[in-house]
C-alpha cells in the first residue's frame, strides 16, 4: 500500500510541474503533458497583473484563437462610472488576448466583452462576461502604509457636471521619505546634484467618484536602495500611442496601461538628476529635464549643476541636443531667489523657515563658498534656475521653460537664442530687456504698471486686471489655438514672491491658474483667463500644480497640488496640510465643472485627464 501510495504522488506531481518523464509522456500522450488553466467563457486564462507593476489590470488571453473586434466594458458599482473601449488588432495580437485596464481594487469585477472569434475559417460573433477579483490595497507590497494602501486618505467629489462624468484622471503626488530607506544616500561626487530627493510616489488613475482604477506598483518598479533605479516618479505625459512616459531621478522610462515595459533607461551618462519634465515631441523625441553631470566652472572647480539643463533625445535614447541654460541666462540674477519663502522652495518644506527670505549678505557668502548642490543661490552648482517644465513649440522648432527661480517663462529656439522672456523686469541684465513681453489689455492697449513691472492694474483685483507669473509651473503651449505668431499659453501661477516681496501675512498669498496670449511679433502677452484670487489662501499651493488645455472637451485642466499649505509665520508651525484639488473648466469659463478634492495624500505634483481608449485604439 506504502509503495502504491509513493507512485500515485510520484505521478501526480509529474502532472503538476510537467516533468519530462515517461510517466507524464504517458498521461500528456505523445505530444506532451497536457497544459492546463482555469477558463471562464470561451477564450483562455485570466492573467491579473500579467508585467507585475499594473495590480487593477488583466488580460483575458485568448486561449488559441484569432480574435478581432474586440470592445471592454467594466461594469461599474452601484452609481459608479463605467469604463468601455474599444481594442484594435494590433494590441489583440501584442497582448495574446484582450487587455482589461480600469478594475477596482479590493472587488469582484464584472468585465463584459465583445469580440469575433476566428475558429476553423468560420467567424463568430461572442458576447460574454468575466469575473475578475483584485486584492484590496494593503495586500500589493507598497511604501504607501500610513492610508492602509491607498495613496490618499479620503477624496471628496464635490461637483460633476454631466459631460465631465467620463474623466479619469491621472494623478501624481509625492508621499516623503521611503520608511527611512529613500534618504539613505546623497549624491555628493564631487559636489552637488539633487539626488536626495528620493521619495516615495504615486501615480493612480480616479473616476469621477473618487474610485482608484489604475495605478503603478512602485515597489517592483523603484529600488530605495539603487541610486540608479530610484527616485520621485515625475513628468507623467500619455504619448499618442496611450502609452505613459515618466521619469526619476537617473532614468526615464515608457510603459503602457497593462504594464508592458516599452523602454526602461538611464539617462545618458553626461546629464543626471531628472526631475519635473519630459516632453514627448512631435517628431517623436523627447524633452527631458536634467542637469550637468560634470561642469568646469570659470573658478576650476567641478560640480553637478541643478536643474538647468534641457536635452532632446530620439526614441531611440540618443542626444540630439540640448540646452545649457547657465550658458544661454544669467545664473547670477538673483531678484527672484532673495524674495523666496524659504518654508518652500520646491520639496524643501521647512515650517520653522516659513515666510523667511535669503539677504544679499547671505547670498554673497553663499556664492563665495565651496557649498553646492540643490540649494536655492546663485551661480552653476547651485539651483539658480529651477526649470519645472518644457515644451516644445513646434511651429518654430523653440522650447518654452519654467523657471520657477527666476520667475520667468523663457521660450528660446534651436539655435540656443532667447526669443522672449514672460515675467516682471526687475534684474534682466541689457542682453536681455528687449526680450521681456509688453502687457496689453483686449484692445492691444499697453498696460501702464510701476517702475519694475512687478505691478500692473488688477494686480490685487478678484478677477481681470493683468499680472505676472511667481514661481509658476507649467507653462505649457496651447497647440490648438496657436499659430507662428501668435501663442496661447496655459499656466499655474503659484504666486509666492508675487511682486517680489513677501506680504505681511501668509494668509494674503494666493495662487492662480492663468491664460495669456502672446504676439511674438509685436513682442505683447496679453492675459485672457484666470482663476484662483478668489479662493485666497485656502487654494494657494506653494509648489507644484499643474494647468492644461484639453482639446477633447475645449477645456482647462487645474490641480491646485498643494492647496491649503499654509505656515504661521510668528511660530513657525504648519496650520494647514495640503490638499490637494483637480478642477476642470469649460474655455473661459469662471467656475470649474468638476471639483475633486483629496486629503492624506502628502503633497501633489500634477493630474490630468487620462483615455484608456487611445491606448488600445490599434
Amino acid at each position: 500500500m506504502k509503495t502504491k501510495s509513493l507512485l500515485s504522488s510520484i505521478l501526480a506531481a509529474s502532472i503538476i510541474v510537467g516533468g519530462a518523464s515517461t510517466c507524464a509522456l504517458a498521461l500528456g500522450g505523445p505530444s506532451g503533458a497536457k497544459v492546463e488553466y482555469q477558463i471562464q467563457g470561451q477564450l483562455g486564462g485570466v492573467f491579473l497583473d500579467p508585467y507585475g507593476i499594473s495590480p487593477l489590470s488583466a488580460i483575458i488571453t485568448n486561449g488559441g484563437f484569432e480574435i478581432k473586434d474586440a470592445k471592454v466594458t467594466i461594469v461599474p458599482k452601484k452609481d459608479g462610472v463605467p469604463i468601455s473601449y474599444s481594442v484594435g488588432l494590433k494590441s489583440l495580437k501584442t497582448y495574446g488576448g484582450i487587455p482589461v485596464v480600469g478594475l477596482y481594487a479590493n472587488y469582484q469585477n464584472t468585465v463584459e466583452v465583445e469580440y469575433t472569434k476566428i475558429y476553423k475559417g468560420k467567424e463568430e460573433k461572442i458576447q460574454e462576461s468575466y469575473k475578475i477579483a483584485t486584492p484590496a490595497f494593503h495586500q500589493i507590497p507598497s511604501e504607501r502604509l500610513p492610508n492602509n494602501g491607498l495613496p490618499y486618505k479620503s477624496v471628496s467629489v464635490k461637483k460633476v457636471d454631466p459631460e465631465f462624468k467620463d474623466r479619469l484622471y491621472l494623478v501624481n503626488n509625492i508621499g516623503g521619505k521611503a520608511t527611512g530607506r529613500s534618504s539613505m544616500f546623497v549624491w555628493n561626487n564631487p559636489v552637488g546634484g539633487a539626488a536626495e530627493w528620493n521619495y516615495v510616489s504615486d501615480a493612480f488613475v480616479i473616476d469621477t467618484q473618487g474610485e482608484v482604477r489604475w495605478f503603478v506598483n512602485t515597489d517592483k518598479l523603484l529600488n530605495f536602495n539603487d541610486m540608479f533605479n530610484t527616485g520621485i516618479m515625475m513628468g507623467f505625459k500619455q504619448n499618442s500611442d496611450g502609452a505613459l512616459s515618466w521619469g526619476f531621478g537617473q532614468r526615464y522610462v515608457k510603459y503602457d496601461l497593462v504594464g508592458r515595459e516599452i523602454f526602461n533607461r538611464r539617462l545618458p551618462l553626461g546629464y543626471q538628476d531628472f526631475s519635473h519634465s519630459m516632453d514627448n515631441m512631435k517628431n517623436g523625441n523627447f524633452l527631458l529635464r536634467v542637469a550637468n553631470s560634470n561642469y568646469k566652472r570659470a573658478d576650476g572647480k567641478n560640480v553637478r549643476t541643478v536643474r538647468d539643463v534641457i536635452v532632446e533625445l530620439d526614441p531611440s535614447g540618443k542626444v540630439v541636443d540640448d540646452w545649457k541654460l547657465y550658458d544661454i541666462l544669467d545664473p547670477y540674477r538673483s531678484d527672484a531667489i532673495k524674495v523666496l519663502d524659504q518654508g518652500a522652495v520646491c520639496l524643501n518644506v521647512d515650517a520653522s523657515h516659513s515666510g523667511q527670505t535669503i539677504s544679499e549678505d547671505e547670498l554673497a557668502k553663499l556664492d563665495s563658498s565651496d557649498q553646492f548642490g540643490d540649494i536655492a543661490g546663485t551661480g552653476i552648482g547651485r539651483n539658480w534656475a529651477h526649470v519645472n517644465s518644457v515644451d516644445h513649440d513646434a511651429n518654430d522648432d523653440s522650447i518654452i521653460i519654467s523657471s520657477r527661480h527666476q520667475n520667468a517663462i523663457i521660450k528660446i529656439g534651436r539655435d540656443k537664442k532667447v526669443k522672449w522672456i514672460l515675467g516682471g523686469y526687475k534684474g534682466w541684465g541689457e542682453k536681455f530687456k528687449n526680450k521681456l513681453l509688453t502687457p496689453v489689455d483686449s484692445k492691444g492697449k499697453k498696460i501702464v504698471c510701476d517702475d519694475d513691472f512687478t505691478k500692473c492694474p488688477g494686480y490685487l483685483n478678484d478677477e481681470g486686471g493683468f499680472d505676472f507669473t511667481y514661481t509658476q509651473h507649467t507653462a505649457f503651449v496651447i497647440d490648438e489655438k496657436s499659430d507662428k505668431n501668435v501663442v496661447y499659453l496655459s499656466v499655474f501661477d503659484n504666486g509666492d514672491a508675487r511682486g517680489f516681496e513677501q506680504p505681511a501675512m501668509s494668509s494674503m498669498k494666493y495662487s492662480r491658474a492663468v491664460i495669456y496670449k502672446i504676439d511674438q511679433k509685436k513682442m505683447t502677452v496679453e492675459q485672457i483667463w484666470e482663476y484662483g484670487k478668489g479662493r485666497g489662501s485656502e487654494w494657494f499651493s506653494p509648489i507644484t500644480s499643474l494647468t492644461q488645455y484639453q482639446a477633447d472637451k475645449n477645456s482647462v485642466m487645474v490641480y491646485s497640488a498643494t492647496a491649503g499649505m499654509q505656515y504661521n509665520l510668528s511660530t513657525g508651525t504648519a496650520i494647514g496640510a495640503p490638499k490637494p484639488e483637480i478642477d476642470e473648466f469649460k474655455w473661459g469659463a469662471k467656475e470649474p465643472s468638476v471639483q475633486i478634492q483629496f486629503t492624506g495624500a502628502g503633497s501633489g505634483y500634477q493630474s490630468f485627464p487620462i483615455s484608456i481608449q487611445k491606448a488600445f485604439a490599434e
